[in-house]
C-alpha cells in the first residue's frame, strides 16, 4: 500500500511538472475517443432547429415577401406613370424630331454667315477689310496700323489747330474701337452658334430626366448672348455719340471762326 501511494505521489508530481503535455494528451484522447452512433430516432436538437428554420422561412415569405411585392408594385406604377404621363415616348420622339429640324436651321445660319462679303478693290483697303471680316480676335492688334494706312494719321500741330486735331483723334479712336468690337462680336457669334449646336446635339440623345440641366445651360447661354448684344448696342451708341460730338464741335468751330472773322472785318474798317 505504501508503494502504491509513493507511486501515485510521484506520478502526480510528474504530471504537475509537465501539466502542458498532460493537457495536450488529454485533449488528443478526447478527440480520438469513439463516439456513440446516432440512433434512428430524430434528435430533439435537430427537431427544434428544423422548426426554427421553418418559422423563419414562413416569416420571410409571408411578411417580408409581401412587403417586397408591394414595393415592387409601387415602383412599377411609378415607372408606368413616368412613361405614360410625365415623359411619354411619343412626345419624346416628337421633341427629338424637332431638334433635328432646328439643327438643320443652325447649319443654314452658319452657311449664310460664311458667305464672302468682301468688296474693297485697293490693296490698303483690302487689307483693312480682310481684318474687319476675319472673325478672328487675334487680328485686332493689326487694326490700328491698317486704319492709319487707309484714313491717314492725325495731323501734327503745325498743320491743324488743337481743337481740330482733338476732334480727328477722337473720331479715329471711336471708329477703330467700333471696328475692333465688330471683330469680337463676330467671333462671339461663332462661339454662340457652336454652343447652340452642342446643346442641340445633347438634346437629341439626352435622357428625359436631364432636360432641366440642358435647359439651365441654354438659359445661361441666352443670358450671355443678351450681354453680347448689349455690348454691340453700346458700341453703336458710342459711334453715334461721337458723330453728334463732331457735329457740335463743327458748330462751335464755325461760331468761333465767325467771331474771329467779324473781329478782323471790324479791325479793317477801323483803319
Amino acid at each position: 500500500m505504501q508503494k502504491i501511494l509513493t507511486a501515485f505521489r510521484s506520478s502526480f508530481r510528474w504530471a504537475w511538472t509537465h501539466k502542458l503535455r498532460v493537457a495536450v494528451l488529454v485533449l488528443v484522447l478526447a478527440l480520438a475517443a469513439p463516439r456513440p452512433a446516432e440512433s434512428q430516432f430524430v434528435s430533439p436538437c435537430c427537431a427544434i432547429l428544423s422548426t426554427g428554420l421553418t418559422t423563419i422561412s414562413n416569416t420571410l415569405r409571408n411578411v417580408v415577401g409581401g412587403a417586397l411585392n408591394n414595393i415592387q408594385t409601387i415602383q412599377q406604377d411609378i415607372k408606368n406613370f413616368e412613361q405614360n404621363v410625365v415623359w411619354p415616348q411619343n412626345l419624346i420622339n416628337q421633341a427629338q424630331a424637332l431638334v433635328g429640324k432646328i439643327q438643320g436651321i443652325y447649319n443654314q445660319i452658319r452657311s449664310i454667315t460664311q458667305i464672302p462679303v468682301n468688296s474693297a478693290t485697293l490693296p490698303a483697303t483690302q487689307q483693312l477689310e480682310q481684318i474687319l471680316l476675319s472673325r478672328d480676335p487675334r487680328q485686332i492688334a493689326q487694326t490700328a496700323a491698317q486704319y492709319t494706312a487707309v484714313y491717314g494719321p492725325v495731323p501734327n500741330a503745325t498743320t491743324a489747330p488743337p481743337e481740330v486735331r482733338n476732334m480727328i483723334d477722337m473720331t479715329d479712336a471711336a471708329a477703330q474701337a467700333a471696328m475692333k468690337r465688330a471683330i469680337e462680336i463676330d467671333a462671339l457669334a461663332d462661339l454662340q452658334l457652336q454652343a447652340a449646336e452642342q446643346i442641340n446635339q445633347r438634346i437629341q440623345t439626352a435622357a428625359p430626366g436631364s432636360a432641366p440641366i440642358i435647359e439651365a445651360q441654354a438659359a445661361a447661354w441666352l443670358v450671355r448672348s443678351n450681354a453680347y448684344t448689349q455690348a454691340a448696342t453700346a458700341d453703336l451708341m458710342r459711334v453715334r455719340a461721337i458723330q453728334l460730338a463732331n457735329d457740335s464741335a463743327n458748330v462751335k468751330t464755325g461760331a468761333t471762326n465767325a467771331t474771329k472773322l467779324q473781329q478782323q472785318i471790324y479791325n479793317l474798317l477801323k483803319r
